[in-house]
């Protein structure tokens, strides 16, 4: 099969997906980063009332229109326990923030505005216009209108409103379900004492992170050891769990050893493509087994997570109704970059932010696809297209951000 080139093999994936097509209702302290599949509106009208929005006195302003006036105080309101009368002319009535304003009062004097008298009276210090310091009602919202419409993403911006008009519960997209199996007699789980020929599995949790940060539901099916059985029969749990995506770490190739590729065919998976011109990452396996996507990802931890970011997460938020992620931008590089061959290269390197926001980027010597220390350390991956010729120092190139949050 010819190697396929990234943004091909990428736009393949994505034609054959569609934003999943079930909603579902949630609480709010379950709601954060999920997408609104309907509109959502205000179920009562904010401020309910008229509502002071200062510490004072509620009067009527034609009452304080000349500095002096002195008005009997009647009452107080406060917030939750509003002054049942009406002011009339020549009366004020003790307020707080958020206290709605009584019947009759058409302003709020502030308190510092007002000299308190001993007998009960206020004389006020200051022409407070009709109007100032109230809270109209219906300000914010008015019931029924449209305050979140579909498609947004819920934030703590959006949790706050959708709690002040008064909803328990949002309509949100379901999340997809991936299912995430390793493979491999080599294998042994973190904490565990490894025998003599086995290493440690690292890739299905860091897997595991990224799927949840686009936006998914995780079914770890754990490590399987390279038999056919027992592959057939974890690929058998993702489908009747109904995974919408199932990611395989490993086996994926065609050496004796290498078996998902062939339990997956046997299971009637038709195969997309295989093998993508891209360094790390070449052996990726794409297919559909009825209505659940396969994203097989190579074994090497580098190599799974280069392809993990690349093809699993634009995936799974276009299946989630998420919006892609912002990992695209321009650096400087502070070193000559060598000529590259026929494959896409993703090299890791450290990125330097300037006082002026400029981006400069310096890559790592080693890029093995193995060294997992260093992708930890790296910033982002330089994005070195096939054929590309020698690039000298101080030139600019597209990198691909691995955390975008930090910049």
């Amino acid at each position: 099969m010819t190697l396929l080139p990234v943004a091909t093999a990428l736009s393949r994936l994505l034609d054959k997906a569609a934003p999943l097509d079930e909603r579902e209702d949630v609480p709010l302290d379950e709601a954060v980063g999920r997408v609104l599949s309907d509109d959502v509106a205000a179920r009562l009208t904010q401020p309910p009332f008229d509502a002071s929005a200062m510490d004072g006195y509620a009067l009527q302003a034609s009452d304080i229109a000349e500095l002096g006036a002195e008005l009997k105080v009647i009452g107080e309101s406060a917030a939750g326990h509003g002054f049942p009368g009406t002011v009339s002319q020549g009366e004020a009535v003790r307020i707080f923030t958020g206290a709605p304003v009584p019947e009759g009062a058409d302003t709020v004097m502030l308190q510092e505005d007002a000299e308190v008298l001993e007998d009960g009276r206020i004389r006020s210090r200051f022409v407070t216009a009709k109007g100032r310091h109230i809270r109209p009602r219906g300000q914010d919202f008015t019931q029924g209108e449209v305050v979140l419409e579909a498609g947004r993403r819920i934030d703590y911006a959006a949790l706050l409103v959708a709690a002040g008009m008064n909803h328990g519960t949002l309509p949100v997209w379901r999340k997809p379900v991936v299912a995430v199996l390793a493979t491999g007699d080599e294998l042994a789980l973190p904490g565990s004492e490894p025998g003599p020929n086995q290493i440690i599995a690292s890739s299905t949790y860091a897997v595991a992170a990224l799927a949840r940060q686009a936006g998914a539901t995780v079914i770890d099916l754990g490590i399987v050891p390279d038999r056919r059985e027992a592959i057939s029969a974890a690929v058998a749990e993702a489908r009747a769990r109904r995974a919408d995506v199932l990611v395989t770490l490993g086996g994926a190739s065609v050496g004796d050893h290498d078996l998902v590729q062939g339990v997956l065919t046997d299971a009637g998976m038709e195969l997309d493509f295989w093998k993508i011109a891209m360094r790390p990452g070449k052996p990726l396996m794409v297919g559909n087994l009825g209505a659940m996507h396969v994203l097989g990802l190579p074994g090497n931890p580098v190599s799974s997570m280069v392809c993990a970011l690349l093809f699993m997460e634009p995936l799974l938020r276009k299946l989630a109704h998420q919006p892609g992620a912002r990992r695209e931008a321009m650096a400087t590089t502070v070193s000559a970059l060598p000529a590259n061959d026929h494959r896409q290269d993703y090299v890791r390197a450290r990125l330097f932010k300037e006082a002026s926001g400029k981006l400069s980027v310096e890559s790592f010597g080693k890029q093995d696809s193995s060294l997992m220390k260093q992708f930890s350390e790296a910033d982002c991956l330089i994005v070195r297209p096939p054929h590309a010729p020698e690039l000298p120092a101080g030139m600019n190139c597209p990198v691909l951000l691995l955390h975008p949050e930090s910049l």
